[in-house]
């Protein structure tokens, strides 16, 4: 796994081809058919372009939208192993329907319902990593379906100017503060992908509970569950709150995050401001997904934990199937 954080920026060389490229066209409107990582690529997409009339849908079926509706979209399945039985289910059902569909894999029974069918496929890189570890690949291969020519180039120059070493130090660092604690994200509604996918990372690599919110809503309830006094004190104490903070947010929510930070601290629990950096939207993205990687790994480790693999969700999958 610690090859495949530092290899993260060489995904962004990689050059989709869709197949069965024939039958392929641009849309105005898309749904992702996705669940874990293979839904993620879809929802940090919103944080480059928020008006992205995209869907990510993370169940089975289809969404709740009018024939007329999924008539004008293109449903894409997103399936790292292209075995997840929840998108197979809603790409089978989008199939029937007549809808135009497309899939995004490795490999396995979606791409070969892909290729028996005559439906345009990508066909990402196998190179043995987890799908939460593969978002560059994902992203650029979501792009290509899109018809994302211009985000495509830019994403490319990630490859030569992301350098995830620059971050393994904070992010051991961050693991040794937050030994003993629950991690809880806070972002503003933009970046609430991010959050979310930092809570993933901790979750399936640092094998850890992890929670996330989002601004100004959380100011509205959850931060009077901290409201902390003698008799809940206890409950407080254990969580770490991350803010990602971005310096394109809305001056308002910039504000409530400094506050709040404040009102955080008065109360005796800890927060710890995360700057995002970067000139463009996808290396703010790309250089904090890699500092996630490196603080999830290395709580794995300071536990004595296998990082990579996912032995609860396998064991699931077992007993259900």
């Amino acid at each position: 796994m610690e090859k495949a954080i530092k290899d993260f920026a060489k995904q962004f060389s990689y050059e989709p081809v869709i197949e069965n490229a024939s039958q392929w066209k641009s849309y105005e409107r898309f749904v992702v058919l996705g669940m874990g990582g293979s839904h993620l690529a879809g929802d940090l997409l919103k944080m480059w372009d928020p008006l992205l009339p995209l869907l990510s849908h993370r169940d089975y079926g289809l969404p709740p939208f009018s024939e007329t509706e999924l008539k004008q979209c293109l449903i894409i399945a997103s399936s790292y192993s292209g075995n997840t039985e929840e998108p197979l289910d809603a790409f089978m059902r989008a199939r029937d329907k007549g809808y135009a569909v497309a899939a995004v894999s490795i490999g396995g029974t979606l791409l070969e319902l892909a290729k028996s069918m005559g439906i345009p496929f990508i066909q990402m890189p196998d190179t043995g990593i987890q799908p939460r570890l593969a978002l560059g690949f994902s992203l650029r291969a979501l792009l290509k379906l899109l018809g994302k020519e211009d985000a495509l180039r830019e994403t490319a120059t990630l490859s030569s100017t992301l350098d995830p070493l620059r971050y393994e130090r904070q992010g051991k660092e961050i693991a040794a503060r937050i030994k003993g604690k629950i991690p809880l994200i806070y972002a503003s509604s933009r970046n609430l992908p991010l959050a979310y996918t930092w809570k993933i990372k901790f979750n399936e690599t640092g094998k850890m509970p992890a929670f996330y919110n989002v601004f100004p809503e959380l100011n509205h309830n959850e931060m009077t569950g901290f409201d902390a006094n003698d008799q809940t004190r206890h409950f407080s104490k254990w969580f770490h709150v991350f803010l990602l903070k971005d310096p394109n947010d809305h001056p308002r929510i910039l504000k409530r995050m400094d506050v709040l930070k404040h009102l955080y601290q008065e109360r005796g629990i800890v927060v710890e401001a995360l700057d995002l950096e970067g000139e463009s939207v996808f290396h703010k993205v790309a250089s904090s997904l890699v500092l996630a990687d490196w603080a999830a790994f290395y709580t794995a480790e300071q536990y004595g934990l296998e990082a990579e693999e996912v032995p609860m969700v396998e064991e699931l999958k077992r007993i259900i199937a």
